[in-house]
Order: C-alpha cells, then sequence, then structure tokens
C-alpha cells in the first residue's frame, strides 16, 4: 500500500489505532517459527510449499478468535483487509481453503503450541505459588453426532463442588440423589480440565469426554502443571478428594486443598479437609493449621474467573463439531489467552503501550 493511499484512507487514524492495539500487541514478543519444525507442516511429496506460512496463519487464527470470528470462510473474510494481513505477516490474504487445511493440520499440535505459550509466560515469571485445578463444560452444536448428553452436578447450584468421593480410590458419583435434590443437570457436549494460576493463566489441560473429574487425568494435567511451576498450593472442590492425587503432591513438596467428602463413607473422619488425614498418615511432625487452609481455600474462585476469561476467547459454544475439531477449537482459546497474558505484560513493562483488551 502505497503513502498516498494511506493518506487517502477514510479512518486511517482510527484503523491504525486498532491495529496497533490488538494484532500487533498480541504476537510482537512472540515467535512462532517453531511451528514449520513440525513434520504436519512439511512440504508434500512432491515438494510443493503452502501459499502461506503456519506462524502467519496462527497468527491470523487467534487474530480472529480474538474477535470472536471463528470459521475459515469468516476467518478468510476478515482477513482480506490489507492493513490487517500485513499485520498478521501475510503476503496476500489466505483464502477460506489455506485456513481450513491450516485448522485441520493445526489440530494434530495444537496441545504443542499451548505448552510452548505456557513455556513463555512461565519465561515472563507470570506464575505465583497458588495453583488451581477445576473441570467445566463445553456445550457442543445439537449437530455434533460425537458429543453425548452428561451430567453435570453444579448445574443450577451455587454450590461449586462435585459429587465424588475417594475413600477407596475410585471414582464414584451419586446422579440420581443429585436430582432428587434439584442440584445438578444435564447438557450436551463435552469436558476439559485445567489447572490455572496467575492472572487468569491457563498452565496446564485436558480435553475430556465429560466435565467430570477422571481420577488418571487429574493426576496427569496436575503433573503436566507441576512441570511448568513450583506452588506451595495446589485449590480443587470436593471432586478432587482422592488419595493418590493428595498424595502425589504431597510427595511433590504441595500442599493439596481440597474439601473432605463424606458422602460415600459410613465412618468419616473429623476433618474439613482431605490434607489433614494425609499428613498425619505420611508424618507425625508434619502438621497444618485449619484456619490457614480455610483462608487458602477461599482463593479457589480464581480458577473461575480464569474459565471464564477463557470462554471470552472462544469456549462459550464452539461452532466446530466432533472431537478432534472441538477439542483443537479448546485449546486455540486457551492460546490466545496466554498470548494475551504475555502482550499485556510486555505492555505494562513498556509504559505508553496500551493494553490489549480481549480475554481479559
Amino acid at each position: 500500500m502505497s503513502t498516498t493511499s494511506l493518506q487517502n484512507h477514510p479512518s486511517v487514524e482510527e484503523v491504525f489505532k486498532h491495529v496497533e492495539t490488538i494484532p500487533l500487541a498480541l504476537f510482537e514478543h512472540l515467535d512462532f517459527s517453531f511451528l514449520t519444525d513440525f513434520p504436519v507442516f512439511a512440504p508434500d511429496p512432491w515438494r510443493r510449499t503452502r501459499d502461506h506460512k503456519p506462524p502467519e496463519l496462527l497468527k491470523g487464527v487467534l487474530y480472529c478468535f480474538s474477535r470472536e470470528i471463528y470459521s475459515p470462510e469468516e476467518i478468510a473474510r476478515e482477513l482480506q483487509d490489507e492493513l490487517l494481513y500485513l499485520q498478521c505477516g501475510f503476503d496476500k490474504p489466505p483464502s477460506h481453503q489455506s485456513i481450513r487445511r491450516f485448522l485441520t493440520d493445526v489440530s494434530l499440535v495444537v496441545e504443542d503450541i499451548f505448552e510452548y505459550l505456557v513455556e513463555q509466560v512461565a519465561a515472563r515469571d507470570l506464575l505465583d505459588n497458588t495453583f488451581r485445578i477445576d473441570s467445566t463444560v463445553v456445550h457442543a452444536d445439537p449437530r455434533d453426532s460425537e458429543a453425548s448428553w452428561n451430567y453435570d452436578p453444579t448445574a443450577g447450584s451455587d454450590d461449586s463442588d462435585g459429587d465424588q468421593s475417594d475413600e477407596s480410590d475410585q471414582d464414584t458419583s451419586n446422579n440420581d440423589e443429585q436430582d432428587e435434590e434439584g442440584n445438578g443437570g444435564y447438557y450436551f457436549g463435552y469436558g476439559y480440565l485445567v489447572v490455572t494460576t496467575g492472572p487468569k493463566l491457563p498452565v496446564a489441560a485436558a480435553f475430556t469426554e465429560q466435565k467430570q473429574v477422571d481420577q488418571e487425568i487429574a493426576r496427569r494435567v496436575t503433573q503436566d502443571a507441576l512441570a511448568v511451576g513450583d506452588p506451595n498450593w495446589m485449590l480443587g472442590d470436593s471432586a478432587f478428594d482422592m488419595l493418590n492425587w493428595h498424595d502425589d503432591l504431597i510427595e511433590e513438596g504441595v500442599v493439596p486443598v481440597a474439601p473432605y467428602n463424606e458422602r460415600n463413607t459410613d465412618d468419616p473422619y473429623d476433618i474439613e479437609y482431605r490434607v489433614e488425614q494425609r499428613i498425619k498418615k505420611h508424618s507425625d511432625t508434619v502438621g497444618v493449621w485449619s484456619k490457614q487452609l480455610e483462608e487458602t481455600y477461599e482463593q479457589r474462585s480464581q480458577v473461575e474467573r480464569t474459565i471464564g476469561a477463557c470462554k471470552d476467547c472462544g469456549l462459550g459454544t464452539p461452532s466446530v463439531r466432533g472431537r478432534v475439531r472441538v477439542e483443537s477449537h479448546v485449546f486455540l482459546a486457551l492460546c490466545l489467552r496466554l498470548a494475551t497474558a504475555i502482550a499485556n505484560y510486555e505492555r505494562d513493562a513498556n509504559p505508553g503501550k496500551t493494553s490489549v483488551e480481549v480475554c481479559q
């Protein structure tokens, strides 16, 4: 675009302000060149290269997610704007076929991209000493043949605790009782489990068939989170009243704080939090203050605010269908939340620059 055409643009000042505060701010401190190392983005057997490179396509897709634009056709239409596609690094706007192919390919490596961005926030010292874990629903398109009806024991209730106890180290539920009490409800879709910390940051996640917590997935996601941070506390609701989950954290020197769930035992302990019993089992000399556990657990609601911020990034009701596509959509939304946090951190470190007002 020539200088003359820029000067003649009817709203050039507004356009430059918009472009400078959103696309450029999101990506000026992030290098996505590592995407070209993934085999999925390699040239085809005939050595034909792509018209558009993966780093630029990811920037364009994340930008469009920030504008609540998700389908390949709508993304391609949005990126027709010359100022916008140049800011994203394109020489020419991508077609919807290019966007669709990229979204298909990126689904194979989207968790790796998420992990890369988590490492970037960790390198900027954005993680704090309290991690929080929670599961939530992902509502699916009614036409999604791979989604299913699942039970959410917390739906319509102010109590965010799940219905899961772990006295015998088994995942159990009591859905009929919850129905009779008027709590809970059914939803159509999937779920995901997330560990959060800092300024509304997801640091580990897993896409699941339903919201209800699976013990092995919870343990794996927790270990993924501990691989990038060194918290003092891990907070979860009573769905995380799991013996092995507690023991894993205690062995890592982390204090797990989850309310004790006595529903499925005939001889409950006189405790408020499972960790009180587990620490007694592990040591006769180490103790915790009940008041300190209670005050720390009050910070758990931060995970709900983080999930809310991630839903603002596209986790409301994904328009795509099928488990693979929905899972990719979920992780792209989490990636956008991390990219926004990194951008805002860098903007705060450079006075005079405007914060990115998405996914706050």
